[in-house]
């Protein structure tokens, strides 16, 4: 009789009691089309290009069209996907501060076709401010290209979690964690003792990250307990329920949870999870604020995110919240003044 863990997947029963299709072994299949249109929408809105001739932004993602899956066979994953793709950008030119607008077409990504073989092409509404669709037909370009690689590479990875299932023994294999402070954050980092085993399915990574805002500790706090300003910052609908106990929804339902403690101007801890991890698995996620004269530092921890989800929750903080939190700021100051 084989080891745990060893032997021909099919017959390893530790999914189910009646071993009936056992860690996925025959033909299965997941849609992937709702979570490719938020995925899309995240990886391509904001994009920013800049030049010599001005600044360009992508503003929207006017057209979704298309359909995405994910099967697994004996052990296998096939990707389907194909998308016709019509994006909104705005662009200032440096010399003049002329304002433009423009489109850019992508009308087919798909399975077939490499990304630098994917036709983009890129147009402007009429009028002067050519300068700025060069820019977008070059830098723009390969920008775009880039982020549709993110968009496939989390397609491969965050979406799939838990279609090919792992097996006790390659469940108890920690991965190295030992990383290195990157970005412009204070500090960034995993913790080498971080990893754990949630059951024996899913290995989990810890991450921290520390930044500073221009912003007294109490309006930071409230910007990620105010409805309205989770709103500003977040660009979409959302539930926000700040007590104990009380629910969380973000980002067109990518992001739910809960509020599990909170102490004003000081500590709030979620339960928190993204719709692409595994059902009913959620992190942990404590903010703790840490007033410094007219500045807030904001500590965060993670605890409990799959390590296969690991950069993406990452960016997912920095570019989501951070990011969008500290232009919300600027903008209130520039309210003011």
């Amino acid at each position: 009789m084989a080891k745990w863990g060893q032997g021909d997947p099919r017959w390893i029963v530790e999914e189910r009691a009646d071993a009936t299709n056992v860690n996925n072994w025959h033909w299965t299949e997941r849609d992937a089309t709702s979570w490719s249109k938020s995925k899309l929408k995240e990886v391509l809105v904001g994009l920013v290009v800049e030049g010599e001739a001005g600044r360009c932004e992508i503003s929207d993602l006017k057209q979704v069209e298309g359909e995405a899956s994910c099967n697994s066979r004996k052990g296998k994953l096939i990707f389907f996907y194909e998308w016709n793709l019509r994006l909104s950008w705005k662009g200032t030119v440096k010399e003049s501060g002329e304002k433009h607008k423009g489109s850019v077409e992508i009308p087919n990504l798909s399975e077939e076709n490499e990304v630098d073989d994917t036709e983009i092409n890129v147009s402007k509404k009429k009028g002067d401010g050519d300068v700025l669709k060069d820019l977008m037909r070059t830098e723009g370009t390969t920008k775009v290209r880039e982020a549709l690689r993110d968009y496939l590479k989390a397609l491969k990875t965050e979406f799939t979690l838990g279609m090919i299932l792992p097996t006790k023994a390659t469940a108890g294999q920690e991965p190295a964690t030992e990383r290195k402070p990157s970005g412009n954050t204070v500090q960034d980092s995993v913790s080498p003792e971080s990893v754990e085993i949630i059951g024996v399915k899913i290995p989990t990574v810890k991450i921290h990250m520390r930044e500073i805002f221009n912003s007294p500790a109490d309006e930071l706090y409230s910007i990620f307990t105010t409805k309205e300003l989770v709103q500003k910052f977040s660009k979409c609908p959302a539930v926000i329920e700040a007590e104990k106990g009380g629910k969380l929804l973000m980002f067109d339902g990518c992001v739910s949870g809960e509020y599990a403690e909170l102490v004003p101007s000081q500590r709030i801890v979620l339960k928190w999870r993204c719709r692409s991890w595994p059902d009913e698995h959620y992190a942990t996620v404590a903010l703790n604020f840490k007033g410094l004269s007219a500045q807030t530092e904001l500590q965060l921890e993670c605890k409990g995110v799959p390590v296969s989800n690991e950069d993406s929750t990452r960016q997912c903080w920095k570019k989501q919240y951070f990011e969008e939190i500290r232009t919300l700021l600027q903008q209130a100051r520039d309210n003011t003044e």
